[in-house]
């Protein structure tokens, strides 16, 4: 127990952190209730948690070369604790978005590249395998868990109870952290480059906020355009969402080229960009982007018809969505098997193609009524695809590097995990509100039972955005102004444009699955090696 006891206080540090995006997602109801707010707000809270991780994750992988393991993972932990409070006590959207997206995301930041070094420095040759093991296995069952429990404590109690239960586990995990091995210092104590930190972070953080807000600016042709002193933004007639992905793809680009110009000049970095030239190495990150782009793109869209449309409570939503956490468990810990057999590049395509299958099986399971069985069904096969993809990714980015380099590969792997379920919840949601408010304004404008004056109305307040609403509150809402009927046929239009929204959206994760494919191409292709003797790897964590 003795020689375990430092793993089991990783462990429940890995548990935590993986915990809050699933708890988020089946509490969006209640919080949305309970903090006076929209489901698009909520949104804008689960996309900031992972964006400020994307942002920052290299920062924090560098502060921990700065301040030592050690220190950076009881920081970090200190600051996340510290989050997981406000969030608890949290009175409005305000302070939700600081506690949670902002201080809990920064300390995460500097706890996650901790954890590995800090298992390297504890164990040695197959103990340390199988703590890394141990780290995608907590992963995966936090993943799996999430749901259910914070669906549990939020029917019964509020989802509140498990940000203050983590703040309790974080002051045992501080009151514990002697019991780790002291990590070794890196050989040179590098200098913070500040002027890499903000390119790379503006650059990651403009691309994806511009993403987010696409269900209201529009994708291309402007919508509810953005104002300056009461002038709309709309660059050349267009939207201004395409111009601030191109900013920030521009920053990205400054950021490479500052680096490699410190690289040539003998001075610190931020990020050694000759990583990136490794072909398994840049084949891992991009594909695992892919992979929690879907996933998370999945979680956000799911829980939305499970409460929304079904009316379902939280807890009732975690069991729903029992049969994906339980496949993706099984299966990311059956991935290694089937790897040692064929290799990483085969079990990730059929990783792809499971989720990819799952969400077109959904499709035709998606309506007023739940098809059980279909459901079930459509879930087990993405869980099972999202399994097989965890179980590969993070062994095939830590390998590719020097053992010396695994800090770096490791704030590389944070940033990738966590673009992607930027980039999932953001994209797959603005294609929800997007085709949600289009097809709203679409059935309304052409609907005879509805007053002329109305649909006008209608279809104006439509084009500056549009919530996920139960029908029945469309209804109330509209009851107003308009009779009975008139206000059934509004509801009507609003249950089918919603139906519609939520199969689109669906259909972007079957596409982006598989797109993904296409980033396979250079995983290794060859059979992996048994994990004992490939010490230096690491399981995929999913933050």
């Amino acid at each position: 127990m003795a020689k375990w006891l430092p793993m089991l206080i990783l462990a429940a540090a890995q548990f935590v952190m993986v915990l809050d995006s699933s708890v988020m997602n089946v509490a969006i109801s209640q919080i949305v209730e309970d903090l006076d707010t929209s489901i698009q707000g909520v949104q804008t809270a689960i996309t900031l948690y992972t964006l400020v991780m994307a942002a920052f994750m290299l920062l924090g992988a560098k502060l921990g070369d700065i301040l030592g393991r050690n220190r950076a993972f009881a920081i970090g932990l200190a600051i996340y604790g510290v989050g997981s409070l406000a969030t608890a006590l949290s009175p409005n959207l305000t302070v939700l978005l600081l506690g949670w997206s902002g201080v809990e995301g920064f300390g995460a930041v500097l706890v996650v590249p901790a954890i590995a070094a800090l298992t390297a420095a504890t164990y040695e040759g197959k103990d340390r395998a199988l703590a890394y093991a141990l780290l995608g296995g907590i992963a995966a069952i936090a993943v799996a868990a999430g749901p259910l429990i914070g669906g549990w404590v939020t029917t019964q109690f509020t989802w509140r109870y498990v940000f203050a239960a983590e703040t309790v586990v974080v002051i045992a995990i501080l009151l514990l952290r002697g019991r780790l091995a002291r990590a070794p210092g890196a050989a040179h104590r590098p200098r913070l480059d500040v002027v890499g930190v903000l390119l790379s972070s503006a650059g990651l953080g403009l691309i994806v906020f511009a993403i987010l807000r696409s269900s209201v600016w529009g994708f291309v042709q402007p919508r509810s355009a953005p104002t300056i002193n009461g002038t709309e933004l709309t660059p050349l007639g267009f939207s201004v969402v395409p111009f601030m992905v191109l900013g920030g793809l521009a920053l990205l680009w400054a950021f490479g080229a500052w680096e490699q110009r410190r690289i040539r000049a003998g001075d610190d970095a931020l990020l050694d960009t000759s990583l990136l030239g490794i072909a398994h190495l840049r084949a891992g990150l991009s594909t695992l982007v892919g992979q929690q782009l879907v996933l998370m793109g999945t979680f956000f869209v799911i829980p939305v018809y499970l409460q929304v449309v079904l009316g379902l409570d939280a807890f009732e939503t975690g069991k729903r969505l029992l049969p994906l956490s339980v496949a993706m468990l099984v299966f990311a810990l059956l991935g290694p098997r089937f790897a040692a057999r064929r290799s990483s590049r085969v079990v990730a395509r059929v990783g792809l193609v499971a989720v990819s299958l799952g969400a077109a099986v959904m499709l035709g399971t998606l309506d007023v009524t739940l098809d059980d069985t279909g459901f079930k069904v459509a879930l087990a096969l993405i869980g099972a695809g999202a399994g097989l993809l965890a179980s590969q990714l993070g062994n095939v980015i830590m390998s590719a590097v020097a053992p010396t380099q695994t800090s770096e590969a490791g704030g590389l792997q944070g940033t990738a995990q966590n673009l992607g379920s930027s980039l999932g919840t953001a994209i797959v949601g603005a294609v929800l509100l997007g085709s949600l408010a289009t097809g709203f304004s679409e059935r309304i404008a052409d609907n005879p039972a509805v007053p002329a004056a109305a649909r006008t109305a209608l279809v104006a307040e439509a084009a500056d955005g549009i919530d996920i609403l139960p029908v029945a509150s469309v209804e109330r809402a509209v009851a107003a102004g308009l009779t009975p009927s008139e206000a059934r046929a509004v509801a009507a239009d609003y249950g089918e444009a919603q139906l519609d929204a939520l199969r689109l959206a669906l259909g972007a994760v079957a596409l982006a699955a598989l797109l993904s494919l296409w980033l396979t191409r250079q995983l290794p292709g060859a059979a992996a090696s048994p994990p004992a003797t490939r010490p230096e790897t690491s399981a995929t964590v999913l933050v």
